[in-house]
């Protein structure tokens, strides 16, 4: 079976209770999570062999972080140990009108201070088919970027198949170089990109262009062109997947998922999700989706953007990071089974 290797960060999430705002807390929820981290244990929970690797302080904080990673079956035996602190963020969790807000506390995490060859990634890459990572990860520090180049270019040499989110965080991009810089010489490993026309901008300068195609409707034509020029600029890449997000408010959405390879454009339905318990860790839940369905269904594009999606709805309802949902539970959704009725 196929073992998929992410790498990231693995934080320490600080959450007010019961909406509170920041201004309100005493008290802060903790719960342990990551972009990399989210999805490679939601891959977990459909059953796919997976490991993460990252690199974390060695105190009792971080040995919990990893004990909830493993709670979900992934491996963790590469992670290295160094630096002073876990990187920590703070979610106020909005309602209604009033947006979520996030505060970071990253700087000088023993992620951010990581330095090639810390890690052995042919160790890593054994018995591997895939690697993913994300834009987050090369936004941390330069030295973070650093090591995810070293990673993707054993991957590739190795033969695995590499995914990245490009996960644009304005927040993270503080250490004097442009996502263009760092992001670009990352992408020409990459095969299965997620993101959207706003990504290809901000990283690539790709806007999009008019095109004529009877066969791609008008809401598409604008990524259906930067996803033509973006598989023209990085030669290995062979997928473009994203959301199309609709907010009505900060506890009502709607969601959809497109994919696009080259050649077919393939949607899943717009679900409605209208009473949101938790937003942060929606688009990691959509890529494991995502990832689940290509290593299953290979090139059957309307099945993958239909559990994707499906599986991102349903970590909405799930409090935390990490969508601890079940295969049957996300087929239940594509079949239609949305009311929420109670199973007896």
């Amino acid at each position: 079976m196929s073992k998929v290797v992410a790498f990231g960060e693995l934080l320490l999430r600080l959450s007010t209770e019961r909406h509170l705002r920041f201004a309100q807390a005493n008290t802060f929820e903790a719960v342990y999570g990551g972009s990399e981290a989210n999805v490679v244990a939601s891959l977990s929970s459909f059953g796919i062999p997976t490991d993460f690797v990252t690199r974390l302080p060695k105190n009792d904080i971080a040995e919990k972080a990893l004990m909830g990673l493993r709670n979900y079956g992934v491996t963790t035996k590469h992670t290295v140990f160094g630096g002073e602190r876990l990187g920590i963020y703070y979610l106020e969790t909005g309602a209604a009108v009033r947006a979520s807000k996030v505060i970071y506390d990253r700087a000088y995490s023993s992620m951010s201070t990581i330095e090639p060859k810390m890690i052995d990634w042919d160790a890593v890459f054994e018995e591997a088919t895939w690697f993913h990572w994300s834009g987050i990860t090369a936004a941390i520090s330069q030295n973070a970027a650093n090591v995810c180049m070293e990673a993707v270019k054993v991957a590739h040499e190795k033969g695995l198949v590499i995914s990245t989110d490009m996960n644009y965080r304005t927040k993270l991009w503080q250490y004097g170089k442009t996502p263009s810089e760092v992001m670009t010489p990352l992408m020409d490993y990459t095969n299965v990109m997620f993101g959207n026309e706003k990504d290809a901008a901000l990283h690539f300068s790709i806007t999009p262009q008019p095109i004529i195609n009877k066969n791609i409707k008008e809401e598409f034509e604008d990524f259906v062109s930067i996803s033509d020029q973006m598989m023209a600029r990085f030669s290995n890449l062979k997928k473009i997947i994203k959301t199309v997000r609709g907010s009505v408010n900060a506890s009502y959405n709607t969601l959809q998922g497109v994919l696009y390879d080259g050649k077919e454009l393939s949607t899943s339905k717009k679900h409605e999700i209208t009473h949101i318990v938790d937003r942060v860790g929606g688009g990691d839940a959509f890529t494991a989706g995502a990832l689940y369905g290509l290593l299953t269904h290979k090139n059957n594009n309307k099945k993958i953007i239909d559990f994707a999606t499906a599986a991102a709805c349903i970590k909405h309802t799930i409090h935390g990071d990490v969508n601890s949902t079940t295969i049957s539970e996300v087929e239940s959704v594509i079949s239609g089974n949305e009311g929420g009725t109670v199973e007896r």
